[in-house]
């Protein structure tokens, strides 16, 4: 996550960090369904009002670092050094979201997201959402020369590889495996007719 500059971005940061905490907090003590938005509020030490300009809804309190997700894999399209190849620098970038969420202390909240409908359900609205954006960086690459079915394609396998890896029995491997299918959908793509 980038590290906000100004007294009031910081301020802004530990706001919105203390009330994640204390909704996953609640949501793992007492079960995400039997937690209200007001009992985070007040388990926050903030207005409801509060809550909700740092949070658009109550599954996203619990996916709260969704938007560092979608910059990390923007930044590996747009960061790269100039001519470097784009399919190892996503999957590096996979490598590193796969281990942060197979970490043992993310057991819990996995198991959480998977018991709940709702929370499912905002994990897969917010993975198109990101694979719309990784092909949108994608396919403003001039140097990539894609097309945008492909460009779209890519960026849905690359986020398909993050949730499928996640859910292995050897997620590193997995993601190992499945950019293998990546690398060659991209070389087919980049092939001319």
């Amino acid at each position: 996550m980038t590290v906000p500059t100004g007294r009031r971005e910081r301020k802004k940061a530990a706001t919105r960090q203390k009330i994640a905490d204390a909704a996953l907090r609640l949501f793992l003590e007492r079960g995400y369904e039997a937690v209200g938005i007001r009992e985070v509020a007040a388990e926050a030490d903030v207005a409801v009002t509060t809550l909700f300009s740092h949070f658009a809804s109550k599954e996203a309190l619990v996916f709260e670092q969704d938007e560092d997700f979608e910059q990390r894999l923007t930044r590996a399209v747009t960061g790269r050094a100039p001519h470097e190849p784009l399919i190892p620098a996503l999957r590096h970038e996979i490598h590193a979201l796969v281990r942060h969420c197979t970490a043992d202390s993310a057991a819990p909240i996995w198991c959480m997201i998977s018991d709940s409908p709702a929370l499912r359900k905002y994990d897969e609205s917010m993975r198109l959402r990101h694979a719309e954006t990784l092909a949108t960086a994608i396919a403003a690459d001039p140097d990539l020369s894609r097309t945008a079915t492909a460009s779209r394609t890519i960026a849905r396998f690359v986020i398909d590889a993050y949730a499928l890896a996640r859910e292995a029995a050897d997620p590193q491997a997995a993601v190992d495996e499945i950019f293998r299918m990546i690398e060659a959908a991209w070389e087919v793509a980049g092939a001319r007719p």
